[in-house]
């Protein structure tokens, strides 16, 4: 079974600090560094006028649950 935890840190001094996690000494594990500008999803949805106008009318949607489509994933 393979466990993911994601963890966001910055380099010191050249090295990744990780806080302490609870497995024991010598199991072995594998690190996948990603370096760059990461864009908040939030942020990159209302980037534009067009995405944010849309989001708006999306959320204003939710308000009115009597226009919701009702679908049973058994009868698809």
């Amino acid at each position: 079974m393979i466990t993911a935890i994601r963890e966001h840190t910055v380099i010191l001094n050249g090295a990744i600090q990780l806080p302490e996690m609870d497995y024991p000494d010598g199991t072995e594990v594998e690190v996948i560094v990603l370096v760059g500008d990461e864009i908040d999803a939030t942020d990159y949805l209302l980037s534009t006028e067009a995405n944010r106008k849309y989001m708006e009318e999306a959320l204003e949607e939710l308000k009115h649950p009597e226009k919701f489509i009702q679908v049973d994933l058994n009868n698809l």
